[in-house]
């Protein structure tokens, strides 16, 4: 019989306020102050298993050891993720809809979203020529809400871009402004439920294999259409995403200004350079702190016992810094991606494991796609002043971005 160890464990009836105090690094100052990438605390009243590195997201991403059903709080769901969305099934019945999210990423469909990214962005530069200054995160946000909305065939009018953006954007934050979050949620969710409800009638007739056909005509396992609210969490389930691409749009902008020797390197718009640094900017930056799953059962792992239903909470900012993993990880080094060994489970940006039957983001291919066509503009296709402004960023804002925003003007395209 296995000896059970003890899990490292933190005194304490509750430390939900030192998660919004310390932010990405809550899981990583611990792990250093117990020498060890595992250790128990409290979280929203009940005991939680927290833990970092390669082998804890392996563990992590085991199908059979967890679920994720019950696992993101409410107010998640409420802003985020949308209720009964794909990250919080398990089992065939999350295989059968992750399929339909697969299916729109083909190599077509990368081509097109790149395509339609550079026509945003190049009408965006001329736009920006005209203007005394620009903020790049808020204008990366209507540029992807654009291309988003373009990509998935969801009819934007353009008086209507900065309200739609509004309403993707929400997010999981408190009091007032999480209050305003789910108000644009939920009127998101009917601007879209109208659109579903359009295509089902035949008032509009999107390209067979977009997003907004694909999952208007969706049937679950039972062989039903879902229902419009459950399509339209879906729907946007993409453009959400893409939208908020905008924070490493943002991070790269920051890059590019405090890394010109790197940003010399890409002089040439070498596909294998872009892709380097923008994979260096979502190891780098912080984007998604945590991943929330249950136990689904009772076991044992590396001596430490789970037992069924703990809250278990992967850090994913810590995975992508990790000493054992990573050479020297505090420092902004592309090049490292050369040598990188493509482990789904040591880079870990929007989650781990298998793209096709587990919960690793979908959408991470359009990621790249979006990012390396805007840091070509950021880097070579447009010229630009940057003035003094403060472009540190707060560990314990999530998300996180530069308190500036990144201002840069006199833009000139190239």
């Amino acid at each position: 019989m296995e000896n059970i160890k003890p899990i490292p464990k933190e005194e304490g009836l509750d430390h939900s306020l030192n998660v919004l105090r310390e932010g990405y690094l809550f899981i990583t100052n611990r792990t250093i102050g117990f020498q060890s990438d595992l250790f128990e605390t409290r979280l929203l009243g009940e005991r939680a298993i927290c833990m970092r590195g390669e082998e804890a997201a392996r563990l992590f991403y085991d199908q059979e050891k967890f679920v994720r059903g019950g696992a993101a709080p409410k107010r998640v769901l409420k802003t985020l993720f949308g209720e009964d969305g794909v990250q919080t099934l398990d089992g065939e019945e999350h295989h059968h809809r992750k399929t339909m999210f697969m299916s729109l990423m083909s190599r077509e469909a990368l081509y097109n979203i790149r395509e339609i990214t550079r026509k945003h962005w190049e009408l965006a530069v001329r736009r920006w020529e005209s203007e005394d200054k620009v903020e790049i995160y808020k204008e990366a946000q209507e540029i992807l809400c654009r291309v988003a909305c373009e990509w998935a065939a969801v009819p934007l009018p353009e008086a209507e871009v900065k309200e739609k953006t509004g309403l993707i954007e929400a997010t999981a934050a408190l009091g007032i402004k999480h209050r305003k979050g789910r108000y644009a949620r939920a009127k998101a969710e009917k601007w879209i439920q109208y659109l579903v409800d359009d295509v089902r009638s035949g008032a509009i007739d999107p390209q067979q294999g977009s997003t907004l056909h694909t999952m208007s005509w969706h049937r679950d396992l039972r062989g039903e259409l879902l229902d419009k609210e459950t399509a339209a969490v879906e729907i946007l389930n993409i453009l959400r995403p893409i939208v908020a691409v905008a924070i490493y749009v943002c991070f790269t902008a920051l890059a590019v200004i405090q890394q010109p020797e790197e940003r010399e390197k890409l002089m040439t718009s070498d596909e294998k350079l872009l892709k380097n640094f923008v994979q260096e900017v979502r190891r780098f930056y912080p984007f998604f702190p945590f991943a929330p799953a249950r136990a689904r059962k009772d076991f044992t792992w590396n001596g430490y016992a789970f037992d069924k239903g703990v809250l278990t909470i992967l850090d994913l900012y810590g995975t992508n810094h990790h000493p054992d993993l990573w050479d020297q990880p505090e420092l902004f080094k592309p090049d490292r991606f050369d040598d990188w060994n493509g482990s789904p489970f040591n880079f870990i940006p929007q989650g781990g494991g298998d793209h096709h039957r587990g919960h690793r983001c979908a959408g991470e291919w359009i990621t790249l796609e979006i990012m390396k066509e805007s840091l070509d503009f950021l880097a070579n296709k447009m010229s630009y002043e940057v003035p003094v402004q403060d472009v540190s960023f707060s560990f314990h804002n999530m998300p996180s971005l530069p308190h500036s925003r990144i201002v840069i003007r006199n833009v000139k395209g190239l």
